[in-house]
């Protein structure tokens, strides 16, 4: 086990950043500006790239997906670690708000498939961006996030719907909707954002507004062993190797992070793992140090990518829902993901530059399969590298309430990716 990793110093750091990053686009910005006061360079992709070896950039699209990389003074071959920064929340609307019976309801729509039990009852707020026209008469972004709890979805009271605890059918129209305020309130929704914003209501012209928990993450259990927060899938990931990234000593390989949007809804998007943005990324890369496509190409193949995303633990009340064999932890170390039906990436190969990358570093792993009757989630793994064909290994880090508002995870597993990290991109 590596000894410059202090696990519970690691696991305090996430918490924080989860709380200071209540949206993909306020996750996407910290990143960026982490990067850019590193030393690294801004690029545009509506820009031509001016790169030179031993050069540090980053590159963004539509504020919610990056990819940063170096380029090393000798080598063309990528080393790239990809996660995503989404996860299941629920969507403003457009002309969001509802007036009936007395109230002020906002009129939402599920992003992605949440435990939607698990968001009632709780403090809630608003974050995201707003699209303003300004004083140059160009559109541009604006990230907002309403500090204070702005909402909460009430349950229904047991005594008026005692099926509540016999397999209840949420209903996302119905049950889901935020009460904002009683109907004489004299504060409209959107005048709220705007103050957030620091603009005026009649400049927004559109908005991307989403709900995130208040719930303020924590480190718990007799000896703190157990981390608990909004967003762990899949920020831990991405928390873990960003720092991986930042600390190793990149000299061998181009070494490339990537966040990606919209895994939660499919990452078929322009900023989900299924874009162009690794692959055009690794391209220009390529062009830009005076390489022929063939010989990109021959780099590309001899590259390697780990999918970072989050996996599930074995659960302690219903154990009979994981594999008989293959029951992943939490603190048990990094899990590698397999799928016959390629909903993950992982095969021998991949597997088994993984288990060399861990026991270099002192990383324990461990494996993750689905019951053979329990079809599982996927990952963006297969869909990444079937946009750009580079031998790939899906991972995560052990969890339970997976698409729950409140996820719970180990306390030293953040750390072990970061060790793990930092001796991939080494």
């Amino acid at each position: 086990m590596r000894r410059d990793i202090h696990y519970e110093e690691v696991s305090g750091d996430l918490i924080r950043f989860i709380g200071r990053c209540p949206s993909v686009y306020h996750v996407a910005a910290a990143i960026q500006a982490a990067l850019l006061y590193a030393g690294f360079t801004a690029l545009s992709e509506d820009e031509p790239w001016q790169l030179a070896r031993g050069g540090k950039y980053v590159v963004t699209r539509g504020d919610s997906a990056l990819i940063a990389f170096t380029i090393p003074e000798k080598g063309s071959r990528f080393h790239i670690t990809a996660s995503h920064l989404d996860s299941p929340t629920f969507k403003i609307k457009e002309s969001p708000e509802l007036h009936d019976n007395g109230y002020v309801r906002l009129n939402v729509e599920g992003y992605g498939g949440m435990n939607m039990a698990s968001w009632t009852d709780r403090p809630l707020s608003v974050a995201g961006r707003v699209i303003v026209k300004n004083g140059a008469g160009r559109l541009e972004s604006k990230r907002v996030a309403v500090d204070g709890t702005l909402l909460v979805i009430p349950s229904v009271a047991i005594h008026m719907e005692r099926s509540i605890n016999q397999g209840y059918q949420w209903n996302a129209q119905t049950d889901m909707l935020p009460l904002y305020g009683l109907s004489d309130s004299k504060t409209p929704f959107m005048d709220v954002i705007a103050s957030a914003a620091s603009i005026k209501r009649e400049d927004i012209l559109a908005h991307d507004l989403f709900l995130y928990s208040r719930v303020s993450g924590t480190t718990w259990g007799a000896e703190k062993e157990f981390i608990s927060a909004p967003r762990l899938d899949d920020l831990q990931c991405a928390f873990a190797c960003f720092r991986g990234f930042a600390a190793a000593d990149k000299q061998q390989t181009i070494c490339m992070y990537a966040l990606f949007d919209n895994e939660e809804t499919g990452s078929m998007t322009a900023r989900g793992a299924g874009s162009t943005l690794l692959s055009h990324t690794m391209l220009r890369i390529g062009e830009a140090l005076g390489m022929s496509l063939d010989e990109t190409m021959a780099a590309m193949a001899g590259s390697f990518l780990i999918s970072a995303d989050n996996a599930h633990a074995i659960h302690p009340n219903h154990p009979e829902l994981a594999d008989s064999v293959n029951r992943p932890r939490m603190n048990g170390g990094i899990v590698i993901k397999y799928n016959a039906r390629q909903t993950y990436a992982t095969d021998g190969f991949g597997a088994a530059v993984f288990k060399d990358l861990c026991e270099k570093a002192g990383v324990p792993v461990q494996t993750f399969t689905n019951r053979s009757d329990m079809p599982g989630g996927s990952t963006l793994g297969n869909i990444s590298s079937a946009q750009a064909a580079i031998p790939t290994v899906d991972i995560g880090l052990a969890q339970l309430s997976m698409h729950s508002s409140w996820e719970t995870a180990g306390n030293k597993d953040t750390g072990y990716l970061v060790n793990a990290a930092i001796e991939f991109y080494k």
